[in-house]
């Protein structure tokens, strides 16, 4: 019986969350959640269905995992630690390198908040069973709104008719209303052996400076050069849009990634968190906040920066962690 790894990629730094969200300890590393962190909800989450777990994280924040993994209860797991940043294709190939070719690696981010319910538990059931078969599995999410921060899925039952950028306002509207699009959730199931074949069929150069660096890492850990010479691609681009293996779950748990502070305002909110009479909502440090003249706005404060947005900008912080990354280093 084939070998079932959860495999948590965990080296996103979360910009849409600064300044709560750093390098230093990037958002699946918040314990704001129940007093949980999003990377030990991952973990627990999934261990009813998996065997082993498998954490693909960075140099900058793998302690930080192993500290979440310790209060989780969980031992036993294997880690990859990147030397630098070279996106979801080889991440995700340094997990299929180190398992067996029949092994399925259940493959998840660490900063989605996910219900565990029925749901997720017949939609990870169907994948599982579909990466038995030899098939590339991803999970469609059935959306709740007209979204512009996703990538769509179009699809016909578990047939995939195609993948579709992050769209304007109208086109996801659109998609919608028509019923067969999906959010793409960014988790995927299939077996290691199929997944590296896959890759090595649509991106050679990535599948053999992965598998360069793989082979060369100590206790674990890539090195540097080595993983620089690798082609930085998403799993989507890479092999996901190109596969004829290619199957999706059409899913209904409820999913968010947490991915930016409009996210975090609706979870607060659905937690009774308190608003004033306009919308507006103080996140951070304890100090008594009245806003005047706004509404539907969130103050975030910290001890080292403060950042003041209107909800509905709420994609737009990354542009400000971009620009602090050249002009103010310290503060991200």
């Amino acid at each position: 019986m084939a070998i079932i790894r959860n495999v948590i990629l965990s080296g996103g730094v979360g910009s849409r969350l600064w300044p709560l969200s750093r390098k230093s300890r990037p958002k699946q590393y918040l314990p704001i959640f129940d007093g949980e962190t999003l990377f030990q909800k991952t973990v627990i989450r999934n261990s009813g269905f998996c065997d082993q777990v498998m954490v693909v994280g960075n140099v900058d924040n793998f302690e930080l995992s192993r500290k979440d993994l310790k209060s989780a209860g969980i031992a036993k797991y294997t880690e990859i630690i990147e030397a630098c940043p070279r996106n979801t294709a080889a991440a995700i190939a340094f997990a299929a390198f180190s398992a067996n070719p029949s092994d399925i690696l259940f493959v998840t981010p660490s900063d989605h908040l996910i219900e565990s319910g029925t749901d997720y538990q017949l939609a990870v059931a169907r994948a599982l069973e579909l990466a038995e078969g030899g098939h590339i599995v991803t999970f469609g999410l059935k959306p709740i709104k007209a979204e512009t921060g996703f990538g769509y899925i179009e699809a016909d039952g578990e047939e995939v008719k195609g993948f579709r950028e992050k769209p304007n306002l109208e086109t996801a509207e659109q998609f919608l209303k028509s019923g067969n699009f999906f959010w793409n959730s960014g988790m995927f199931c299939f077996q290691a052996g199929v997944y590296l074949k896959e890759l090595n069929a649509f991106q050679p150069e990535v599948y053999a400076a992965s598998k360069v660096a793989f082979e060369a890492a100590e206790a674990g850990k890539l090195d540097f050069d080595l993983s620089m010479k690798i082609p930085s691609i998403s799993v989507d681009y890479a092999i996901m849009e190109r596969t004829k293996k290619i199957k999706v779950v059409p899913s209904f748990f409820k999913w968010s990634d947490m991915g930016s502070f409009e996210s975090i305002y609706d979870y607060f909110i659905s937690q009774g968190y308190l608003v004033d009479d306009h919308g507006n909502m103080q996140i951070g440090e304890a100090a008594h906040t009245e806003f005047v003249g706004l509404s539907n706005c969130v103050f975030i404060s910290t001890p080292e920066a403060n950042l003041i947005l209107q909800k509905d900008h709420a994609q737009d912080v990354k542009k400000v962690y971009e620009r602090l990354e050249k002009d103010r280093p310290d503060l991200v």
